[in-house]
């Protein structure tokens, strides 16, 4: 036989107080720091704009060794971004064998700048106190 648990022993809060809880600001965010692009935020997806900002196009073997990261993920990972038009994605043929290649668009570059630029307000902000 399970025993139930006593509900009087750990007593719920009140839902008016569960929903002040969830208008209150979160106490990480400050109106000083900057939003950060979710798109580019993600490891693999900054790695690839990245490497695509100092390379004038890769390929997606190249891609895949660099961030060391796998078929499935790179390929997610990459469609995002393509979607946001931030890289475009060119399919030829060398022969039979397929060949993927990305470039970074002059938007996806535009996007990468701002990200920086936020990135290092951050470490500003961080290093002066």
């Amino acid at each position: 036989m399970v025993a139930k648990p006593n509900p009087a022993s750990h007593p719920q809060p009140e839902r008016s107080t569960l929903r002040q809880r969830a208008a209150e600001p979160r106490a990480h965010r400050s109106p000083s720091l900057p939003d950060f692009d979710p798109l580019i935020h993600e490891r693999i997806r900054l790695g690839i704009l990245s490497a695509l900002a100092v390379n004038e196009s890769l390929s997606f073997n190249d891609l895949k060794a660099l961030l060391s990261t796998t078929d499935g993920n790179l390929s997610v990972h990459a469609r995002k971004l393509e979607e946001a038009e931030y890289v475009r994605c060119d399919k030829s043929f060398e022969g039979r064998t397929p060949r993927t290649t990305y470039r970074l668009t002059a938007q996806g570059r535009r996007a990468l700048e701002k990200y920086l630029d936020h990135m290092e307000s951050l470490i500003k902000l961080t290093r002066e106190k």
